[in-house]
């Protein structure tokens, strides 16, 4: 795939080394898992996330401290994917700074949207409850049968929100929001016209013929 042309690099990988993702998408994925999750105010500064992420990478967080600032500060809250969530107050260091303290971030309904597509991320089904009530009318119509599809075919209905994620970091979709599946329609992607296939023929089948198939499946997969 290579790099994308927005800014945003979660599925970017490296030309030369087939599905291996570059850094920085691994920095970026990182960030808004640590967002997406119930991590406190302190672990949600950029120190907090540097210190995060080193911790679980074995190194130490002031290397990794000014990649993390420049996709902040330059790509999620830009993007609006994060954006401050409050301050916390400071103990020491210059009393102008002290005062007005040091920011923590959050995701935004954009940002829960991107995380749905990240598949390191643990906690999706609490995210996707979170998505939908910060929802517009014109975008509910897809909460019922996601959320049912959710607790038969995880792994399909995650996969929704991957196709969608990356369709706008390829630019084959302009706006993530509104939260609209029919833009995946302008999209030409096989694996989804063979799901629906399978989906339309499986509904019509025989009980035997259903129990068949999924023998035959079981086998495959």
């Amino acid at each position: 795939m290579g790099k994308s042309d927005t800014k945003l690099a979660i599925f970017d990988t490296f030309k030369t080394k087939g599905d291996d993702l570059t850094g920085e998408a691994n920095r970026q994925r990182a960030i808004i898992a640590i967002l997406a999750s119930n991590a406190n105010p302190a672990e949600r500064t950029r120190t907090g996330i540097s210190q995060k992420m080193a911790k679980k990478q074995g190194i130490t967080w002031k290397n990794i401290y000014s990649g993390i600032f420049r996709d902040l500060d330059e790509i999620l809250l830009p993007m609006k994917i994060a954006e401050e969530h409050g301050r916390l107050p400071l103990k020491r260091g210059p009393k102008a700074l002290q005062e007005i303290g040091i920011p923590y971030y959050h995701l935004t309904k954009k940002g829960l949207l991107i995380a749905l597509s990240i598949s390191e991320i643990k906690n999706r089904e609490k995210l996707l409850k979170e998505f939908f009530s910060q929802s517009e009318s014109s975008e509910k119509e897809f909460e019922k049968i996601l959320s049912n599809l959710l607790e038969s075919s995880p792994t399909f209905t995650y996969s929704i929100f991957k196709k969608y994620v990356k369709a706008f970091c390829d630019n084959k979709i302009k706006d993530l929001l509104p939260f609209d599946l029919a833009k995946l329609r302008e999209i030409s992607d096989e694996s989804l016209i063979i799901q629906k296939e399978i989906l339309s023929a499986f509904v019509k089948l025989s009980k035997q013929d259903k129990d068949d198939a999924i023998k035959f499946l079981d086998k495959i997969t």
